[in-house]
């Protein structure tokens, strides 16, 4: 049986740094982190599953003698500022009321959502939630986060899917996904879709390149258009055996022999025409 451990997991505190960023000593410490797990629950409640929705995809907390430090990284931060930043304001009292503590919120934008495991899974989640065809939807995922930049992409849901009576497990997977090598930027996100037929457990590991590397960029449609076009004439015109294959049918023999025929019976420089012939007889 293969051990199955979260990529966040295995590389926290080697190449990627912990979400919850305070010392604290032992008397206090238990309360502190019991602290932080009402403050992501809250702030998910709020700002995730229930309109509007902000794609929400990491809370980060520091903590400091005064205060608290939250870190939003949002796909959506005109959503989660509000007009004239009365939304934050909100948030800012509904958690210091949580809290009994001074808090102070940082809003960080996400550039690209589609190489976002968290966000690629709470949109299939919603897709899923509208009866869309889960075959189709973790397709067009997969494909929109590899057209992003994404080195490999691997989706992956379990529970009745389709409303069937058994619960089965389907994946799908581009590229390539290097869970061991601790250098690999490899994102991890996990949901649970409630639907009217059961529960719906949705993974996506996305690998977004080596720590260090610059950042993928995304694939321009003009860019991607062309590589399609080439592709097709390389496969429709290639010399492969395999179109050899498809264009040598019966169709195309006939015109072959016909050719061939042809070039057999015409005159060639040692060979005299009909009427050459005829006059030297004569």
């Amino acid at each position: 049986m293969g051990q199955k451990v979260s990529p966040i997991g295995f590389r926290t505190g080697i190449t990627i740094g912990w979400k919850s960023r305070w010392y604290a000593p032992k008397s206090s410490f238990g309360e502190f982190l019991v602290e932080d797990e009402r403050v992501r629950r809250f702030v998910d409640e709020r700002l995730n599953c229930q309109p509007p929705y902000a794609a929400i995809s990491a809370i980060e907390i520091e903590r400091t003698r005064e205060e608290v430090k939250v870190i939003l990284k949002t796909a959506r931060p005109g959503l989660v500022i509000g007009p004239k930043g009365a939304e934050v304001d909100k948030l800012r009292s509904a958690l210091e009321d949580l809290t009994n503590r001074r808090v102070n919120i940082n809003i960080v934008e996400i550039r690209n959502p589609d190489l976002d495991a968290k966000l690629i899974a709470e949109g299939i989640s919603e897709q899923l939630k509208r009866r869309s065809s889960f075959r189709r939807v973790m397709k067009q995922r997969a494909e929109g986060a590899m057209q992003a930049g994404a080195r490999g992409v691997k989706i992956m849901i379990s529970g009745r899917l389709g409303g069937a009576e058994m619960s089965r497990s389907e994946k799908t997977l581009e590229g390539s996904i290097p869970l061991h090598t601790l250098e690999a930027d490899v994102d991890y996100g996990f949901t649970a879709c409630q639907t009217k037929y059961g529960t719906i457990g949705v993974k996506v590991w996305v690998y977004r390149g080596m720590f260090g590397e610059a950042a993928p960029e995304p694939e321009r449609p003009r860019e991607r258009a062309t590589r399609a076009r080439r592709r097709h004439e390389r496969g429709g015109q290639g010399p492969g055996p395999r179109s050899a294959g498809r264009s040598g049918g019966s169709r195309s023999r006939p015109a072959a022999e016909a050719k061939h025929a042809e070039a057999e019976s015409a005159p060639t420089a040692d060979t005299p025409a009909p009427d050459a012939a005829n006059e030297t007889n004569e």
